[in-house]
């Protein structure tokens, strides 16, 4: 039976913050005036010297001091606009994602703007151009280091999922990650404690694409087939494209190169779908001549025949640890990033013939 992972949060001792967020009081020392005084010259009060109130908007504009406009409405009891990226609507692990989102914006009666990016640099900036002026906070996926700039630039609170940059750009970021570790180890041991020694790894990508690169996902997998004592050189690997026919080709190259493979551990379940269409194509048997598992835990991964092995995520917990972040931002200005991190569960099925007892 599949049960929720239990969420983990802790304060962001990952990362190093080169520099923390510009504060209200920043301003207000700066200026020579009070905390209060800053606010009625940003939120355009009436209450207040038009010659201050220039000199307090001239020093903010010189800080880099961008209201909080979150706060501001949670002050007032407005109605919270939250921004929703999504790289797609067609994965089904997206839609589960936003379910969770959705369900805990509405406890708290706010409003949700979705916008999907086809995670490509052109597709980010126009969602982060859309929340600056219509989003009071947002969450979701980017996955270029120069959206993730854009983003801390607008200046209202957000969370990511997974996400994966580096440099001052990370520091600045509320993330919600997937214990991927924990997770593909569990997986490497399922498999290795049936007997497979030679398994094969379906990473995400198009092949086609020149100089690309193992994921992080795909280094993970690589690393624990090397810490068990088995094959990991490049010929183990295979960049699919994120779809069922992706995965069908991504296996078809693997039996070419790796005729011996007896287990295959893909990207995500719907790449693992397509390997086992495509294992079937080439007249081999799942799980008798080769056993497949995936990772996501996606509801389909029940109704194929055989039923797949996967790590099952919770994704409407992941969903709404996200707005817990973001609404933890109705807070101390200056606080650090924060990371939760959630650990996926092995779940069994026929797909890996078998209900091999995973070590601790």
């Amino acid at each position: 039976m599949e049960s929720s992972p239990q969420l983990k949060t802790s304060r962001a001792g990952v990362f190093e913050p080169t520099a923390r967020r510009v504060t209200i009081e920043d301003v207000a020392r700066a200026a020579g005036v009070s905390r209060q005084t800053v606010s009625r010259a940003t939120n355009d009060k009436g209450e207040i010297d038009p010659a201050t109130r220039q000199r307090v908007l001239d020093v903010a504009r010189s800080l880099g001091y961008r209201p909080n406009r979150f706060a501001r409405a949670m002050v007032r009891q407005e109605t919270v606009t939250l921004g929703l990226l999504l790289p797609n609507i067609t994965n089904p692990f997206f839609p589960e994602v936003a379910n969770g989102i959705l369900e805990s914006a509405a406890e708290r009666g706010w409003h949700v703007v979705i916008q999907q990016t086809g995670a490509t640099p052109e597709g980010e900036q126009v969602g982060l151009d859309l929340f600056a002026g219509q989003a009071d906070a947002f969450v979701g996926y980017l996955e270029f280091d120069e959206s993730v700039r854009r983003a801390t630039e607008i200046g209202i609170p957000f969370a990511l999922f997974g996400y994966e940059g580096s440099g001052s750009a990370a520091a600045a970021v509320n993330r919600v990650d997937i214990d991927l570790g924990s997770g593909l180890a569990a997986a490497i041991r399922h498999l290795v404690g049936l007997g497979h020694r030679e398994i094969g790894i379906l990473d995400a990508g198009r092949p086609a694409e020149p100089g690309g690169t193992v994921s992080p996902r795909g280094q993970i997998m690589l690393d624990l087939l090397r810490e068990a004592g088995l094959a990991a050189d490049p010929e183990c690997l295979q960049r699919a494209a994120n779809s069922v026919p992706g995965g069908e080709r991504a296996v078809a190259r693997l039996a070419e190169e790796r005729p011996g493979v007896t287990a295959v551990l893909a990207y995500n379940d719907i790449v693992a779908v397509g390997a086992m269409r495509g294992l079937r194509a080439l007249g081999r048997s799942v799980p008798d001549d080769c056993a497949v598992a995936g990772f996501d835990g996606l509801g389909l991964a029940e109704l194929v025949e055989p039923a797949l092995t996967t790590l099952y995520v919770d994704k409407r917990s992941l969903g709404a640890e996200a707005v817990r972040l973001v609404a933890a931002e109705f807070g101390p200005s200056d606080r650090e990033p924060r990371v939760s991190v959630v650990r996926p569960e092995l779940v069994v099925r026929a797909s890996t013939a078998g209900t091999a007892t995973v070590p601790d």
